[in-house]
């Protein structure tokens, strides 16, 4: 049978050739013409007839080939990749976020790359930079921006020069470069967090605040303890301890707010559930019962605290969503708005009781 394109026979060998096959290869083997083939397997909006896409699809599977990508996207200046970069991969915030963007990927039929920064700033510019080679469709940055003029100056420099060649930056942080950004709403939703609890009767709070220079940790901190203030509960600057974001660093600073004195504390605000479930530990090691001598709240909602005792009050993220959003943002060519705001919702459990 002749393929209309070109007129060629239906191929009749079998044998795979010696070398690595190319698309010529299995043009040829399936009997189509080279544009045929292409479009077969690459996914095109051209119409391919099904007999002629099975042909193709078959004599692929014979010669055992696989698409040059790397060479596609040299020629086509862009991929079916989107690239990702990700603070630290191991925190479930960012695993969560990772899985959502995975699954609208998969859902476009693109293929994710990941790169980790390690919580170092200073690495994002080089890894964007490294991936431009790449050609990714999108790239998605996924973090919270920091107090680093520097390494902000070239990140935004970098991320540029790759919009500049045809890519789109899409960043999971603050509005605070020219990109599309899904931007949650920490402020407003520490300050909703902090209402519930003053409503529990709450009055004597500390806070663990995560690091000093994290717009995150920053605005967590401040919409919590602003609408304290607002409701008349003064949270001393000796109760706002900064450690990093991680479950050790919640433990280290919750060590550090016992050693400042913590006889009247009621209640400790986390700036995010990883930290919340460090100072958990080291509260139970001093000999405190969580959720009546010290009550705890975090903020995230990671999957993991369905293993923790007591039940952690916290805000609630979307995080899955949120990864969904990012994808969606970036793959649409004419967005409403470049800049989608994400709420948290508060969730009260049994580590924040009523006070009687």
């Amino acid at each position: 049978m002749k393929d209309p394109d070109n007129g060629v026979e239906s191929g009749s060998s079998t044998t795979p050739p010696a070398h690595n096959a190319t698309l010529s290869d299995v043009a040829r083997e399936a009997g189509v013409s080279l544009a045929t083939a292409s479009r077969s397997l690459n996914g095109s909006s051209r119409t391919v007839r099904e007999e002629y896409r099975q042909r193709v699809l078959a004599a692929a599977r014979r010669l055992n080939y696989s698409a040059n990508h790397s060479a596609q996207a040299v020629a086509r200046g862009t991929s079916q990749t989107v690239a990702v970069i990700v603070s630290d991969i191991a925190d479930p915030y960012f695993s969560s976020i990772a899985s959502g963007v995975m699954r609208a990927c998969e859902d476009q039929g693109l293929v994710v790359t990941m790169s980790i920064t390690e919580r170092r700033p200073e690495r994002e510019a080089p890894l964007v930079r490294a991936l431009r080679g790449m050609r990714p469709r999108s790239l998605i940055l996924v973090g919270s921006r920091r107090a680093d003029p520097r390494a902000n100056r070239e990140l935004q420099a970098e991320l540029a020069a790759y919009e500049s060649a045809g890519g789109r930056v899409t960043m999971i942080a603050q509005p605070t470069m020219p990109f599309r950004t899904v931007a949650i709403r920490n402020e407003e939703a520490a300050a909703d967090l902090a209402e519930q609890l003053i409503g529990l009767g709450y009055r004597s709070m500390a806070v663990l605040a995560g690091p000093e220079q994290l717009f995150t940790a920053r605005d967590r901190v401040r919409g919590f303890v602003g609408r304290c203030r607002e409701l008349g509960v003064q949270i001393p600057q000796r109760r706002i301890v900064h450690g990093d974001f991680t479950r050790d660093g919640g433990f280290v600073a919750a060590a550090e707010l016992h050693r400042r004195d913590l006889s009247d504390t009621e209640l400790v605000f986390a700036a995010n559930d990883v930290m919340a479930v460090g100072a958990m530990a080291y509260f139970r090691t001093a000999g405190l019962v969580l959720g009546r001598d010290i009550a705890i709240a975090g903020f995230d909602d990671i999957e993991t605290l369905r293993d923790v005792s007591p039940a952690l009050t916290t805000v609630a993220l979307p995080l899955q969503q949120i990864g969904e959003a990012a994808v969606s943002l970036a793959l649409d060519d004419h967005p409403a708005d470049r800049v989608v705001p994400i709420d948290g919702s508060v969730i009260i459990r049994e580590s924040t009781p009523r006070r009687s």
